[in-house]
């Protein structure tokens, strides 16, 4: 789904979660090298989520594979992780739900 990217900070919910019920979280790093806007890093696959469980309240990192993500934005072949982006995880899909650092800035490419 194409959208404005994300920065750190980024909620994201992972469906199934752990043990079964959605999971939530934040995502709380971006490898480099970076792609800046406004001064704030943009998420790459390979960017670092953390999720708590929400079953058992236990944190645990999720780490943002390929697909999904845009096919057309990159750095250092890396693709850019957009607000709405649906990211296949096993049999999970990791939504990425919130806070663009820059929506004026849109990727149109696909999944």
């Amino acid at each position: 789904m194409p959208g404005p990217p994300v920065t750190i900070g980024a909620t994201v919910v992972l469906t199934p979660g752990a043990v079964g019920a959605p999971d939530s979280g934040v995502l709380i790093s971006i490898p480099p090298p970076f792609i800046l806007a406004n001064g704030m890093p943009l998420a790459t696959v390979g960017s670092v989520c953390q999720m708590i469980n929400s079953v058992t309240g236990v944190p645990y990192p999720v780490v943002i594979p390929p697909l999904g993500a845009s096919t057309g934005v990159t750095s250092s072949g890396k693709a850019l992780v957009r607000l709405g982006d649906r990211i296949v995880i096993g049999p999970a899909i990791l939504l990425v739900a919130g806070a663009p650092p820059m929506p004026t800035l849109v990727d149109t490419f696909p999944p």
